[in-house]
């Protein structure tokens, strides 16, 4: 059962001069991450817009946790998926999401991000 969907769009070059510093990397994204994407500002872009998107899933924006809490990583065919931390986990088991499905998309100015979370065989909400 669907518990909830997100949805974000953002610049590109918003978050390209954004990463340009230390402290913003570091704040929202996994070191995982920052690994793999940091001279991919467009894979960023549309990180910080899963997660954003993931948020939303929640109903609750950035509270009780931050962006590094929802880490976005891709599989051996480039598939988006997100492991969730701290908060995120806790407020994903306090909602009954045992799931969360991510897209992701981009032109060359923006990224954009939908997010399904699917709760648990019978988890009614």
């Amino acid at each position: 059962m669907i518990l909830g969907v997100g949805i974000d769009m953002i610049e590109i070059a918003r978050v390209e001069k954004a990463c340009k510093k230390d402290a913003f990397l570091k704040r929202c994204y996994t070191e995982a991450e920052i690994q793999n994407l940091r001279h991919n500002p467009a894979s960023l872009a549309g990180n910080f817009a899963v997660k954003e998107a993931v948020a939303k899933v929640f109903g609750t924006g950035f509270r009780g946790f931050g962006p590094d809490s929802i880490e976005v990583l891709r599989d051996e065919l480039g598939r988006p998926y997100v492991n969730l931390y701290k908060g995120a986990k806790e407020k994903a088991d306090e909602l009954g999401i045992a799931r969360i499905h991510v897209s992701i998309s981009n032109t060359k100015e923006t990224a954009v991000a939908v997010a399904v979370g699917e709760g648990a065989d019978g988890n009614h909400q």
